[in-house]
């Protein structure tokens, strides 16, 4: 027994140096009431973000804005599909807020009518796609219903080669739109780093 005393002495002498920083554990804290609050904002918009900020303790409010920040600006990202507007609206108002830089807003409106154009773009990129490989898909659904004896109707997203090319042709898509993408993130967080300082 006293062989395990030792050991646990030995472990509290080892640990006595360390103290719990108070002020520290509260700003971590604060910082994930940030991203408490910013993932709340983006699932409901109409909530007044500022407001919710202003609840919190003056000396909060960094580390809070701090981990606003960090949720928002990685969401600045191409959409998939047209259900992630109204996200990426919400992620443009937040860092709005937060940024509070005109020529930024600009910015951010300017990407926001980027993506819609991009969407639309995406839309007719995929049923040119579809339409350059209808007279291969047609084929092997002839060979498939010659083979078995019945009609079939392949899904062109169930068929590997048109995915491989799908997925090519979307890439040069996605890349000239991804270089705006990766500016205006660029231009938030050196503007955030810039506010920091102040």
């Amino acid at each position: 027994m006293g062989r395990i005393k030792s050991a646990l002495e030995i472990a509290l002498e080892r640990t006595e140096s360390v103290k719990t920083d108070k002020a520290s554990i509260n700003l971590f804290e604060a910082k994930q009431e940030g991203k408490r609050l910013a993932n709340a904002f983006i699932d409901d918009p109409s909530q007044d973000l500022n407001e919710e900020l202003q609840k919190h303790p003056a000396d909060q409010q960094e580390s809070i804005r701090q981990g606003i920040f960090e949720v928002l600006e990685p969401q600045l990202i191409l959409p998939s599909k047209l259900e992630d507007m109204p996200r990426i609206d919400a992620v443009g108002k937040g860092l709005h807020l937060l940024i509070n830089n005109e020529e930024f807003t600009v910015m951010l409106r300017q990407l926001i009518q980027l993506f819609s154009q991009y969407m639309e773009e995406c839309t007719i990129f995929e049923k040119a796609i579809q339409e350059q490989y209808a007279p291969r898909l047609r084929k092997k659904e002839e060979e498939i219903a010659r083979r078995t004896g019945r009609e079939v109707q392949i899904d062109p997203f169930q068929d590997p080669e048109f995915v491989v090319m799908y997925n090519q042709n979307l890439k040069a898509l996605n890349s000239k739109y991804q270089i705006i993408v990766d500016q205006v993130r660029k231009e938030a967080l050196k503007l955030w780093k810039k506010k920091e300082k102040q």
